[in-house]
């Protein structure tokens, strides 16, 4: 840190991302990426568009949320896009929580929250998910704040039906509900749904995870007009060209060929399951997921030296050092042939510590 920096942010912690380490070849089961490759269509989408590079992109989205409109089923300006889904629940941090609104989420999710929320200068409270994970929803009835939840959530998988976000949304009408859905097209039900009944609810969502685009960066929110026009505000005024030429693009081409991601979807659930199955039969506790990754322990094995000898035969998984779930570590639902190699490889750890 120099001595030049502003006194405002040096308590500041920021969020660590997954490693993405260039030592060797890895298989990448540590950042929740789709094994599949994008659609041929937007593949093709995006080899056009770069003749157009020396041109603005257009800050409207015109196109991305006439397309999402399509696919939602909700009129164009309900939309917002972004870049990628941090970039919209910064904007939504900064639009719908201060100190009259303080922020409120669980202990254990997106580490991203505290970090926007102390940026932000906003006050925020934790709190602790129950003892397997899932959030009791009384805990956010009435509370006359602004709720953030990830559902599913990471990195847990746990998820809350549709039922209970509706309670928390209806319970605090002076305050907006940010649900934050990375991971809804991965077996849960999505809250858009509830959109068009509640005037203070903001779903966010992405591209990253269920549409093969985490390195396009393409997040969006769906809102009532009213609150989408309290985010454009915030991003006209931070960066409006925030959604480039090549992202609008291949956005736009993917909700043309919905039905190659949804098949792409079935498919990492049936992995899911077969891996839950094989991790279960190796001595593992696997927490039931909704989302492209399982959060796992084993008794007999530290997390952090899974994680490390998993590293070292060439497969890597996310592991975290927070106290309560230092000993699991979140692994992505890969294809069929890398959760097999995944098994093979904790087989062969288990043996080599003889347990």
């Amino acid at each position: 840190m120099s001595k030049f920096f502003t006194d405002r942010l040096s308590s500041l912690v920021p969020y660590v991302p997954g490693e993405q380490p260039q030592d060797k070849k890895y298989i990448k089961l540590n950042t929740n990426e789709s094994p599949f490759p994008p659609s041929e269509g937007v593949r093709k989408a995006v080899a056009e568009e770069a003749s157009k590079l020396q041109l603005y992109s257009d800050p409207e989205c015109t196109e991305l949320r006439r397309e999402m409109a399509k696919v939602y089923g909700l009129p164009e300006d309900w939309f917002v896009m972004n870049n990628g889904s941090d970039e919209t629940l910064n904007f939504a941090f900064m639009a719908f929580a201060d100190e009259k609104h303080p922020l409120v989420f669980p202990d254990i999710t997106y580490g991203f929250y505290p970090v926007f929320a102390e940026i932000n200068h906003i006050p925020y409270e934790e709190i602790p998910l129950k003892e397997d994970f899932s959030i009791d929803v009384n805990d956010y009835i009435g509370l006359g704040k602004t709720v953030v939840i990830a559902n599913p959530n990471a990195p847990t998988g746990k998820y809350i039906p549709l039922s209970d976000i509706e309670k928390i949304v209806k319970s605090n009408p002076q305050n907006v509900v940010i649900i934050d859905e990375a991971y809804i097209d991965f077996g849960g039900e999505s809250a858009v749904a509830l959109v068009p009944k509640y005037d203070n609810l903001f779903v966010t969502g992405t591209f990253s995870k269920s549409r093969s685009m985490a390195g396009v960066r393409l997040g969006f929110g769906i809102a009532n007009p009213a609150l989408i026009a309290d985010i454009n505000t915030v991003r006209f005024s931070t960066n409006p060209y925030n959604i480039n030429r090549l992202t609008s693009k291949a956005g736009a081409a993917a909700l043309r060929e919905q039905k190659y991601y949804n098949d792409n979807c079935k498919t990492i659930m049936k992995n899911r399951e077969w891996t839950e199955k094989a991790l279960l039969e190796l001595g593992f506790e696997v927490i039931p997921s909704k989302s492209n990754f399982l959060f796992a322990e084993n008794p007999d094995i530290d997390g952090e030296t899974l994680y490390l000898a998993l590293k070292e035969k060439g497969v890597l998984v996310r592991h975290f050092t927070k106290e309560r779930i230092k000993q699991y570590n979140r692994i992505t639902i890969g294809t069929m042939e890398q959760m097999q190699i995944l098994v093979d490889k904790i087989k062969e750890i288990k043996g080599e510590l003889g347990v």
